[in-house]
């Protein structure tokens, strides 16, 4: 990880020293595979086999045990640009306190694998967390979701109410409905062109923007090769294709009408500098100026949660367990501790 790292920063400062000097950045920088070979997890990366939609898939996983168990599970779900390698912190500060970490790539994301036809939906990709779970004798867990993992563990504890202990959303997308607030709809195919434009420079320009509030350092640089590379490889046009599926099924299978069925208590861990909202860059000005309100958002959402928990992080952005770890994971354990209190708040 520390060779890796090292060997990234100098790439993102070569890309920036051209830059200042008015050269285009040249898209260097590791190629990976369509399933991610070559990027390095923080912990063995083992695999669940199953069929679906008729297809033979492998659904890539961490299982990580702590020194010290409690007794309870957490299964990390990620968002749509992050991995299950991105919950490094988050893993070590679950296990460090006694739990047992599973934390999977879903179907069409990084190790796991990327079918060509697939009908994705948050139904079927619950199904498949569920279906791992089983297979690990897993009858029931903390449920932690990040972005578009927070949509699909909404869909997870509507489907399998008793399988959810807990339920905590980290800057959940879906706390609005894009397309009713119209943001104008674009094919498969639009999608697909839209991916095959990505470079490590949109990327970055993004994430910085948009997860890290304006801000930018060198430990982020990892996440952004870590997608970048897989369009820089071999199977560049696949990843594209899965990625364009994926944000169709986002786009068109809002959970916020919802929020109200949910039966765990639930805790939400909203950085109040969030403007993320699928296709906003799509949609006319008077429209974007109505998305990615997360402060409106994630209260709104608390009020409709029977049993939520709101902590706001000021000056975070859409990624605040990676932008201000010890104050995500200190409300997040700190929550974990004492479930039950229904309340907003700002961390200490």
């Amino acid at each position: 990880m520390l060779l890796r790292s090292i060997a990234i920063a100098l790439t993102f400062a070569l890309s920036t020293a051209a830059a200042a000097v008015g050269a285009a950045p040249a898209e260097t920088g590791p190629a990976y595979g369509p399933r991610l070979e070559g990027f390095d997890y923080p912990a063995p990366v083992k695999l669940f086999k199953f069929e679906s939609q008729g297809n033979a898939l492998e659904m890539a996983y961490l299982d990580v045990a702590p020194k010290q168990p409690n007794g309870q599970v957490a299964v990390l779900l990620h968002g749509k640009n992050f991995c299950a390698a991105t919950w490094e912190g988050t893993i070590a500060a679950l296990t460090g306190v006694g739990y047992r970490v599973i934390a999977p790539d879903q179907i069409g994301f990084c190790k796991s694998s990327k079918p060509r036809a697939y009908q994705y939906t948050f139904q079927q990709l619950a199904n498949n967390t569920h279906a791992l779970l089983a297979s690990l004798g897993i009858e029931q867990a903390i449920l932690i979701g990040h972005s578009t993992g927070g949509m699909l563990a909404t869909r997870y504890a509507l489907m399998y109410p008793n399988a959810v202990s807990r339920l905590v959303m980290i800057n959940p997308i879906g706390l609005e409905d894009w397309k009713a607030k119209g943001v104008p709809s674009l094919t498969v195919d639009q999608w697909f062109a839209r991916e095959k434009q990505t470079t490590a420079e949109r990327i970055r320009a993004y994430e910085q923007s948009t997860y890290y509030a304006g801000q930018w350092r060198t430990q982020y640089e990892p996440w952004v090769q870590m997608l970048a590379g897989m369009y820089r490889g071999p199977g560049r046009d696949l990843v594209a294709w899965n990625s364009a599926l994926l944000y169709d099924m986002i786009y068109t299978q809002p959970v916020v009408y919802e929020f109200g069925q949910l039966r765990p208590p639930t805790l939400l861990l909203i950085g109040q500098k969030d403007t993320t909202a699928i296709g906003k860059d799509a949609a006319p000005p008077e429209v974007r100026a109505q998305l990615g309100h997360y402060p409106e958002l994630g209260r709104a959402a608390a009020k409709a949660i029977p049993r939520a928990t709101l902590v706001e992080f000021p000056d975070a952005g859409h990624a605040p367990q990676i932008q201000d770890p010890d104050a995500l994971h200190n409300a997040l354990l700190a929550w974990l501790a004492a479930p039950e209190r229904s309340r907003t708040r700002r961390p200490d």
